[in-house]
């Protein structure tokens, strides 16, 4: 049903701006706090366990540190998608945030790898429930078609500063963590980096009073209109399809990024080239090279991620087809994120950079089109239950547990090769998430939604 009243109730120009700046924001860390696990990984274990990498122990912790957070978030974050749709996306936009911004400056003060792990199961609740909020919120804003799909690709294209903004505030860490005041008596680098998640409370805390409610959701909650959300609707014959699908090509997507492309923080300490400039060095001096090297490395994915998700954007604008629209990187992506990891990230630097730069161009790439996609998939009172069921369900709890997939298939190789682990989770993943692609239905009608 149309509302002609609806254009007229929608917010200036300038609050818009303001909306989408806290939403990008938000996409920026809310990756910030995923891709900060991967470089904090390694030596957050030999802290606090004194666990060394290649021990069946170290990858005990991995496979727990990046699969329970995700359970556990994917839980709650599918309860907050709920709450969206129940008390309006403001406030459970605003709550999130601040949650995984102090649960991370808690991080940086751990004294075991239990307490390391209960705060990331915060901080991914707040990161679980965020991007839903915010894709929700920034899409009913906009009732213009190509508007929407504009603000959408762009403002999470900021997903990857956030990768690059960690990226940077890891190296800086390393570089000049002895200048830094000491934490728990020392300091180690990793603790600032996870430190650092606070900052996206500032502006929030500044800005949260000029936030206003989405303008649909608001007129239809003051109307009486809107219909209370459910779970079970979500597999409603109209709607069972879409939730089916959606949330295991989710699952896929994020079962390539953690699968595959967050390993390569743990590859590069043992790429020849690495081995070679570590050769004769303190431990510490040794530990401060593969650092270094890995956080540059990661520097290069997230430059692709950040490529990937502007063409994006570019191209949700000009390509009608959903299904098409994904499959110009899912396709290639099927070809060359296995290759990349198959042989570069087995004994090459130079050639994982550049190759690892196109993994995230094509892997990245395809978060941003779900966040395009989701808010048309789904009726306005089921849209933050539906998204989250697809993000959380799918993305969050399946798609990284891959990471576990990852970490077990390498003490299963007899080679131990976490670069061979990621090749066949690669392809895997993206195998499944092509074929699944024939069956991804076009988006509501904008009078349906």
């Amino acid at each position: 049903m149309n509302h002609p009243s609806l254009s007229n109730a929608s917010p200036s120009k300038t609050t818009i701006a303001i909306v989408c700046f806290i939403a990008a924001i938000g996409f920026a860390f809310d990756i910030y706090e995923l891709l900060m696990l991967p470089l904090i990984l390694r030596p957050a274990l030999q802290e606090l366990g004194g666990i060394n990498p290649g021990t069946p122990e170290f990858e005990y912790w991995r496979g727990m540190l990046f699969f329970v957070p995700a359970m556990v978030g994917g839980v709650f974050g599918l309860f907050g998608g709920y709450l969206t749709d129940l008390m309006g996306r403001r406030r459970v936009l605003t709550f999130s945030i601040l949650l995984y911004a102090i649960a991370a400056f808690a991080s940086g003060f751990v004294t075991s790898i239990g307490m390391l792990l209960f705060l990331r199961c915060l901080v991914f609740i707040g990161v679980c429930v965020e991007f839903v909020a915010a894709v929700a919120w920034v899409a009913e804003l906009f009732p213009n078609v190509k508007q929407r799909e504009a603000a959408l690709g762009y403002t999470q294209a900021f997903s990857s500063v956030g990768g690059l903004l960690v990226t940077g505030a890891n190296y800086l860490a390393i570089q000049y963590a002895m200048s830094l005041p000491e934490i728990v008596g020392g300091h180690e680098a990793w603790r600032y980096t996870v430190i650092s998640g606070v900052i996206p409370a500032i502006p929030l805390v500044l800005i949260r009073p000029f936030l206003p409610e989405s303008p649909e959701w608001a007129r239809k909650k003051a109307e009486g209109t809107l219909q209370r959300p459910s779970i079970s609707a979500l597999f409603a014959p109209d709607l069972r399809r879409t939730t089916i699908v959606t949330t295991l090509m989710f699952a896929c997507s994020y079962g390539a990024a953690f699968g595959a492309l967050q390993q390569v923080p743990s590859i590069v300490p043992g790429l020849p080239q690495v081995k070679s400039q570590t050769d004769g060095l303190t431990p510490p001096a040794a530990k401060k090279v593969e650092q270094s090297t890995a956080a540059t490395v990661n520097g290069y994915q997230e430059i692709g991620g950040l490529l990937g998700r502007f063409a994006l954007a570019a191209l949700a604008v000009a390509v009608v087809s959903r299904r098409w629209l994904l499959r110009i990187f899912q396709w290639p992506g099927l070809v060359i994120v296995p290759l990349v990891f198959w042989f570069p990230a087995r004994g090459d630097l130079e050639w994982l950079k550049w190759g690892i730069l196109l993994c995230g161009f094509f892997t990245v790439a395809q978060f941003s089109f779900w966040g395009n996609y989701l808010p048309r998939a789904f009726p306005l009172h089921l849209r933050g239950t539906g998204e989250s069921f697809a993000a959380n369900i799918g993305g969050r709890m399946i798609g990284t547990s891959f990471a576990a997939v990852t970490a077990w298939l390498t003490t299963m190789l007899p080679s131990g090769s976490t670069a061979v682990a990621a090749a066949v989770v690669a392809l895997f993943v993206y195998s499944v998430g092509s074929l699944l692609s024939f069956w991804l239905p076009e988006p509501l009608p904008e009078e349906t939604i």
